[in-house]
């Protein structure tokens, strides 16, 4: 290559690279002139969906240059481990990270203790609730011996450390561990365990403006004023299988999977059983996050056996009364309370309970009257399908040898002789009685005649 086209060539790169590194710089600047603060809504019972929004929310924050994030909290309790992953990414966010406990009714109950806490500033909304994080049983009762010693030291010391990193009082946060306490908004800033009570983002932003905190051991000015708040949500995929832990949501999956399944089994069609089974799955996807009681699902099983039952069982209504009185029971038992100490604490509504079972009780009491209907119009004992009473007679179609076929009442029955006897065709025949669908006949007596089949009524004139 000539000398000035290879020093032109050196030159050109030598401009694309200090381009390249303008636009770096100047993308830099701009992400770190950011003013726009993204608000993570969290929601429902905590799970590993919601770790892993809120830690990837965080994450983004710092790398887009925000000045805070905010998370507007509302939540019964949840996941230990999920519980421990935001806790964990809080305390080592590169951001500031504020929880806001809110709308007003809402609360921060039991792993919303140790979130709230572990945020740089917490604020709560006028009317919600902090605290009640005590390690109770699965059925509510108090954890007694080394195993109860054990649980609660754990999470004493869990949020003893929490506390002390982000300067809250110990001696209270320790109080909703230890002693299950709950305090209002009010009494949670009285006591220094939250920085103040705002009603929206804007008051939010407004007073953590100019607060000095530590974010990974450095002082940090949240500098917020005029800043934009940004809602930041899960996305789809992520909003549909948080969606799964509400308690109502899972129940309803529940029902649902199981009668589908049910209605496969009694009229296979695959579409219900695959739907049905798909229900299910996604119901104990949910449960997975919930204080689950097995002897409500155990109820909520047995009222499903017995309105199965009652379409095939005499009980006169006994039956789908007994699954009705077993289905409300499993469904009011069907979440405890938590057996850790920052589980949530939740129940299925009264309203879903009500709704699914009134419906049910209607759709039992459909089949209760067409199975008694059904009943009604069976033939006679002795007979199948078209009644055909016992004594009939009739010819032999096909040799019994031993099995054959018999003309009786205007039809072809497969036929056998009473005894085995093998019988040709043209003999006459009575019917004895009936073996599933088989008739078993014996052939009449010598010089005895079989009866005509009955003439059809023909139908009047003006009709065809």
């Amino acid at each position: 290559m000539p000398y000035r086209a290879r020093r032109f060539s050196l030159r050109s790169a030598r401009m694309l690279v200090v381009l390249g590194l303008l636009t770096i710089g100047a993308a830099g600047l701009a992400r770190g002139a950011s003013n726009e603060v993204p608000v993570l809504t969290a929601t429902g019972v905590v799970d590993n969906v919601m770790a892993t929004y809120l830690e990837q929310g965080v994450a983004q924050a710092a790398a887009d240059g925000s000045p805070a994030v905010i998370v507007q909290l509302n939540t019964p309790g949840g996941s230990l481990d999920a519980t421990q992953g935001i806790t964990s990414a809080f305390l080592t966010a590169k951001v500031p990270v504020i929880v806001w406990v809110a709308p007003s009714g809402g609360r921060a109950a039991s792993a919303g203790t140790f979130i709230t806490l572990a945020a740089h500033l917490s604020y709560m909304a006028p009317g919600t609730n902090i605290g009640a994080a005590s390690p109770v049983g699965s059925n509510g009762e108090d954890i007694t011996g080394t195993l109860g010693q054990k649980v609660r030291n754990d999470a004493i010391a869990n949020i003893t450390s929490i506390a002390e990193t982000r300067g809250r009082p110990v001696d209270w946060a320790v109080s909703t561990v230890d002693k299950a306490s709950s305090y209002t908004a009010t009494q949670a800033v009285a006591a220094g365990a939250v920085d103040g009570i705002a009603g929206s983002v804007d008051e939010v932003l407004a007073q953590a403006n100019g607060k000095v905190v530590k974010v990974n051991g450095v002082d940090t000015t949240v500098a917020t004023a005029g800043a934009t708040a940004v809602d930041t949500a899960m996305n789809p995929f992520q909003s549909f299988l948080h969606l799964l832990s509400d308690p109502n949501v899972a129940f309803v999956l529940f029902t649902v999977g199981v009668y589908g399944l049910i209605f496969e089994v009694m009229n296979p069609n695959f579409v219900t059983g695959i739907l049905g089974a798909i229900a299910i799955i996604l119901a104990f996807i949910g449960f997975g996050s919930l204080p689950l009681n097995v002897a409500g699902l155990l109820l909520l099983g047995l009222g499903v056996v017995l309105f199965a039952l009652e379409a095939h069982v005499v009980s006169h209504g006994l039956l789908t009364a007994g699954g009705i009185v077993c289905f409300l029971l499993g469904a009011s038992a069907l979440y405890t309370v938590p057996g850790n100490p920052i589980g949530p604490d939740v129940g299925v509504a009264t309203p879903v309970i009500l709704t699914v079972t009134i419906t049910m009780a209607v759709l039992m009491g459909l089949v209760t009257i067409m199975a008694a209907r059904t009943r009604e119009l069976r033939p006679p004992a002795g007979t199948v399908g078209v009644p055909v009473p016992l004594g009939t007679t009739g010819v032999v179609q096909a040799p019994l040898a031993p099995l054959g076929t018999v003309y009786l009442a205007g039809e072809t029955w497969s036929a056998r002789t009473k005894s085995g006897l093998a019988l040709d065709r043209t003999t006459p025949v009575r019917l004895a009685g009936f073996d599933g669908l088989i008739a078993i006949v014996e052939p009449l007596a010598a010089g005895e005649q079989p009866t005509p089949p009955p003439a059809p009524v023909p139908l009047p004139a003006d009709q065809p």
